[in-house]
């Protein structure tokens, strides 16, 4: 949900559909910044002979804005090709596939990275191999020992990876999109109360599900602008960040079996900043429109952030729990508290020793803080929570975005501009009831930080 199957021509391209981006300083290596961004979401592990991957066709970038114009100062871009090694085989592979180099394994894939800065493109990496999928524990044994071969170190200071990751994302998609319902609060819901006599257990739909992540470890110098000082009060501290999905303009179905071919520049048709923008934030009928412009052109969707229609709705699914809120949405006062958090950052002086705002241009990106120092323990409802260092400062893997955005939805967060407004009981209380615990791969303590993908023999379960 955070950005999976979000707009009606996207959803038809997964290989293309961003689901997912994180952006962190690294809590294992602070002298870098974790980008990570997921592709081909709901992946169902045991899905062969044609198991899942990038597509050959399709341009990958992470962006980084450094000075707040919304536009890219850095760009991370991957492309990929495949190859078969055993034409005569139906077969992923053939036997056990314990290196990447393994002759059992029938169908490989291969990617460039490239640095886009100050105008001028430069070729990091050429032909590293994506570990395969994770067939299951004949066929992929050791699936560790392939994920490590799969990480590079660059010798300009980036560290890489592009191949399957177990999704980390959690939501109950399933209650959530049955008119808004939220499982520990149903019994309040207006439909649910005729049908539910108390709240229920969530279930986390995207779990046991797959999905294909680049992730770049870049050191800080890499990615900020240059400045005498990176203080958590200085501008020069935050950055912005970014994913795209491209496509050439044409493509000609090859007849007969013939190759199809693809011509003309690259158009972008995804991309994806904040969570939930696009999902929650945008109405049906621009949701495509948002995926093919840039962060630049996003002041033509502020008025759904200033008044966004979840906003209303709480108050009328769940009756007499969000009084407060329902006054605040009838007012048609502006959203001054979600601009802040989701298109110009957040200012000092809202939040004690806390700001990434990054100007005046309005533009949906993760914003992190930098000189921010990542939590020795840290809060899943990151900065409500108090946890400086996580979501909407940047987002880490862990962090319970659904709930977070749930409840500055909900009102929260307006008194950080509205010193008057009295957040609801419940606002604060909001949530679908899931955290990182109901992801059954953990995360990983290390690069690239989401877990093993899960296997197709394993998944689900075998009875015992």
């Amino acid at each position: 949900m955070s950005s999976h199957r979000e707009a009606p021509e996207i959803a038809k391209d997964p290989v293309a559909d961003s689901s997912d981006l994180y952006a962190f300083v690294s809590p294992d290596k602070r002298d870098t910044v974790t980008l990570i961004a997921n592709y081909v979401p709901l992946q169902l592990p045991s899905g062969g002979p044609n198991f899942f991957e990038f597509g050959d066709d399709v341009r990958y970038e992470i962006h980084i804005d450094n000075d707040g114009d919304g536009r890219p100062d850095v760009t991370y871009r991957f492309e990929f090709t495949t190859e078969i090694t055993n034409p005569n085989s139906f077969l992923y592979n053939t036997g056990p596939i314990d290196s990447l180099d393994s002759k059992n394994w029938n169908r490989r894939q291969f990617y460039s990275l490239t640095r886009v800065a100050d105008g001028r493109e430069h070729r990091l990496a050429h032909k590293l191999p994506c570990p395969p999928c994770n067939v299951g524990p004949l066929s992929t044994p050791k699936y560790a020992d392939l994920v490590r071969q799969a990480t590079y170190s660059l010798s300009t200071g980036e560290r890489v990876f592009a191949g399957q990751r177990a999704d980390g994302f959690f939501v109950d998609l399933g209650a959530i999109f049955d008119l808004g319902t939220l499982r520990p609060f149903q019994q309040l819901h207006v439909a649910g109360k005729k049908i539910f006599k108390a709240e229920g257990e969530p279930v986390n739909a995207t779990d046991r599900m797959n999905v294909h992540s680049i992730a770049v470890q870049v050191p800080l110098e890499r990615v900020r602008r240059r400045a005498n000082r990176y203080g958590a009060a200085d501008q020069a501290s935050v950055i912005g960040v970014w994913t795209s999905a491209s496509r050439r303009q044409v493509r000609v179905l090859g007849d007969r079996g013939g190759a199809d071919t693809s011509t003309g520049p690259f158009t972008q048709v995804s991309r994806l900043g904040n969570p939930l923008f696009n999902e929650v934030i945008v109405p049906m009928s621009k949701k495509d429109l948002w995926n093919s412009l840039p962060p630049t052109e996003d002041k033509r969707f502020a008025q759904f952030v200033e008044q966004p229609e979840l906003a209303a709705l709480l108050p009328a699914l769940y009756p007499d729990v969000f009084p407060n809120l329902d006054k605040l949405t009838k007012a048609k006062k502006a959203r001054a508290d979600l601009v802040a958090i989701l298109l110009t950052g957040v200012p000092a002086g809202l939040i004690d020793g806390f700001t990434n705002a990054t100007g005046d241009v309005q533009a949906d990106m993760l914003r992190l803080n930098t000189a921010i120092p990542p939590s020795k323990r840290p809060d899943r409802f990151g900065v409500l929570g108090g946890d400086l260092a996580g979501f909407p400062n940047g987002r880490r893997v862990g962090d319970d975005v659904v709930s977070i955005a749930l409840r500055a939805i909900a009102g929260v967060t307006v008194p950080l501009v509205d010193k008057t407004f009295r957040p609801d009981a419940a606002a604060a209380a909001v949530t679908p009831g899931l955290s990182a615990a109901d992801v059954t791969a953990p995360f990983l303590a290390n690069f690239p930080y989401l877990g093993t993908p899960y296997d197709g023999f394993n998944n689900p379960p075998a009875a015992s």
